[in-house]
């Protein structure tokens, strides 16, 4: 792309404007992620229920909620590891509603797990080169020489200083700090390239310094991408999140900036407690 700018009022989603190596003009929409009326059942129980959803572009944004609320189970039909009922997923002006998970990916969204998803054995430095293969079009060809792999050597050391992990290069990732192993995970989230990033409680299980250094490092990849997470810490969500989405009970109960929905009377009530009001 030859250059790009916005239009429109401070804040408010507007199309991106983007001109092409042909000197045409393409507009893209605001939103990079939608849904419409987004629904998945479990038999008689609805998990997932006529969500409809817009995620900004370039945006942060949390998806809270009271455990059950159907946050992850939002995410695998994001990402196309669950088929969903009804309705439909659009990513960066394209439906993807029908697509295959691996074709999700390869449409620039990528996704981290509640659970560490690293290979333990692996150092962090292979972790990420592991991450990489899908470049050289040979991932699935593990007989080749580990010598062969050299040429991601670089590109593995960048994502490991970029999350600030390079000083664990060649620790195992089964004897990382927890954090460190977050910082692991994200960095080979991030070598797929992608434009959109499911963070799924990036802070679970983290101390409050570890909670911290995440923290920073979210908003420092959240540079020119967008970025969609589930998250449970109300400080976090609070200081990094342009947009709160709150869920329960498969649906959207409310949606704005955190002041106004720390301050719903029916967030207070079926998500945060009094204490928070």
């Amino acid at each position: 792309m030859a250059g790009r700018r916005k239009f429109g009022a401070v804040g408010v989603a507007c199309p991106l404007l983007v001109t092409s190596r042909d000197g045409e003009l393409l507009i893209l929409q605001p939103w990079a992620i939608e849904t419409s009326g987004l629904t998945k059942a479990f038999g008689d129980f609805c998990a997932v229920k006529d969500v409809t959803l817009r995620v900004r572009r370039g945006a942060i944004h949390a998806l809270i909620g009271p455990n059950g609320a159907g946050k992850t189970t939002l995410f695998n039909l994001l990402t196309r590891f669950l088929p969903p009922t009804a309705g439909t997923i659009v990513i960066n002006g394209q439906d993807v509603t029908t697509l295959a998970p691996a074709e999700i990916a390869r449409r620039g969204v990528a996704r981290s797990f509640q659970i560490s998803s690293v290979f333990p054995h692996l150092t962090a430095h292979e972790n990420v080169r592991v991450a990489l293969q899908r470049d050289l079009k040979t991932f699935y060809q593990f007989w080749r020489s580990d010598r062969s792999l050299a040429v991601l050597d670089a590109r593995a050391d960048a994502l490991l200083e970029s999350v600030g992990i390079t000083a664990f290069a060649q620790t195992r990732a089964a004897d990382l700090p927890y954090g460190r192993k977050r910082a692991l995970e994200i960095a080979t989230t991030l070598a797929l390239d992608p434009s959109i990033l499911l963070l799924d409680e990036p802070m679970a299980g983290l101390g409050m310094e570890d909670i911290e250094k995440i923290s920073d490092l979210v908003v420092s990849v959240a540079q020119g991408r967008t970025v969609l997470m589930v998250e449970h810490n109300l400080r976090v969500v609070a200081r990094l999140c342009s947009t709160i989405t709150v869920l329960q009970r498969g649906e959207i109960l409310v949606e704005g900036a955190y002041d106004d929905v720390s301050r719903n009377p029916a967030v207070i009530e079926a998500y945060m407690g009094q204490g928070h009001a």
